[in-house]
């Protein structure tokens, strides 16, 4: 007997009959003789719709307030699915967040688990229970419901796994495994058995949307072992490993892209100490991420400095950047949005030699132009023109080996 807490994302629970088909896949591993917790996400577009309703009232609402509308999706789908289980035969209850014992910290709308206290679901289970949890929420300092930002029913579920030590912890979505690449790219993607942390948390950082990237971050940290499966087809999943458990490392495990970046280059900047902390501490104050960096030092005591934000900051950032434009000195300041980043991914890359050697070469035989290039130990990413992503995303797949048979 194992102990299993399985995840059901929104397209999974989208209507009723989708919930039936989650309940009944509920009941069979309670037959097979496992002990079970479910998570449920909202179902399809309803936090959309929450979210618009919110925004149509005030665009600067009280973001408390805001948590405690969204919150109600999946407290919706929760009840639902637990009736659907009951109508079965199958012992069940819905939880909320709180309820289950999901503390979180004050930040309302990204809010980070702090605890979770297991007790009462493991008192639950030992009854033959299955408790279904709303996912995406907790309780915060003072006694309010918040939320844990977008995708975060993986990362509930993934701490719940942790808390009550579960051998396993299943994640259905409407994809069926992680692939080499996006299978909508290219057809020649294969679906891989297994994928170590490190490398799910690097495709998730760089664009691969079947994982949130903080669920990938806890269950490494926490060891917690994850299958990705589909809710809509009885096929083996992903499972997401220690390193340890890979046998042979390829080279190259997969290939990512984002098309959600923007450009921008601050041209004649005086070349001083200080004058990086002069553009990036504003920034971060404003909260804008910025991803990849790049410098050139030109003779004449100036320097060029490019970097990436999401697109969706660059209104953001072109704002902080006036704003604090003579202390930092820059004479322009350039901006691309057409621009897309292509990572190679792969824990092989410590043992192999070579890899950003092929992704340039590769590139450069299509005519692909590099703008920006940035490494970590697993991990070569290149900005590239926009228009350029998916022949850069076939080629690449092509020249790493990846490709099906």
């Amino acid at each position: 007997m194992a102990r299993i807490v399985m995840k059901f994302g929104g397209t999974s629970v989208a209507d009723l009959d989708r919930i039936r088909n989650v309940a009944s896949r509920v009941q069979a591993e309670v037959a097979a003789g496992h002990e079970v917790a479910v998570v449920v996400s909202a179902m399809s577009g309803v936090t959309n719709q929450l979210v618009a309703w919110c925004g149509s009232l005030s665009p600067l609402h009280d973001a408390r307030e805001y948590d405690a509308v969204v919150a109600t999706g999946e407290q919706v789908t929760s009840g639902l699915l637990a009736i659907a289980l009951q109508t079965l035969g199958v012992p069940s209850r819905s939880w909320t967040g709180w309820q289950a014992g999901i503390s979180t910290d004050g930040a309302h709308g990204k809010a980070r688990i702090a605890g979770v206290d297991g007790a009462a679901l493991l008192a639950s289970m030992a009854k033959g229970q299955v408790p279904v949890v709303a996912g995406f929420q907790g309780l915060g300092p003072e006694g309010r419901v918040t939320t844990l930002g977008r995708g975060g029913s993986d990362t509930s579920a993934v701490a719940l796994a942790a808390a009550l030590r579960a051998d396993r912890c299943d994640i259905y979505t409407d994809v069926d495994g992680v692939y080499t690449t996006d299978p909508r790219i290219t057809a020649r993607a294969r679906k891989l058995d297994k994928i170590a942390y490190e490398e799910m948390l690097e495709l998730a950082s760089v664009g691969a949307k079947v994982l949130q990237t903080r669920s990938v971050e806890l269950a490494m940290k926490e060891r917690v072992r994850v299958q990705v499966l589909s809710s809509f087809a009885d096929v083996p999943g992903t499972l997401v490993v220690d390193e340890d458990e890979i046998v042979e490392q390829a080279m190259v495990s997969g290939i990512a892209y984002s098309r959600d970046e923007a450009k921008i280059t601050l041209r004649h900047v005086p070349d001083r100490p200080g004058v990086a902390a002069a553009i990036f501490g504003p920034l971060s104050d404003a909260q804008v991420n910025v991803d990849m960096i790049v410098q050139n030092v030109a003779a004449d005591g100036t320097t060029d400095l490019t970097f990436t934000v999401s697109r969706t900051d660059l209104p953001r950032t072109q704002s902080v950047l006036a704003e604090h434009k003579v202390a930092i000195g820059s004479e322009t300041v350039l901006t691309d949005p057409d621009v897309a980043k292509i990572s190679v991914v792969g824990v092989g890359m410590r043992s192999h030699a070579g890899v950003a050697r092929i992704m340039f070469a590769t590139l450069a035989g299509k005519g692909i132009n590099i703008q920006v290039i940035s490494t970590s130990e697993i991990k070569v990413s290149v900005l590239i023109a926009a228009e350029y992503t998916e022949l850069a995303v076939r080629a690449l797949h092509t020249a790493y080996g990846l490709d099906a048979a």
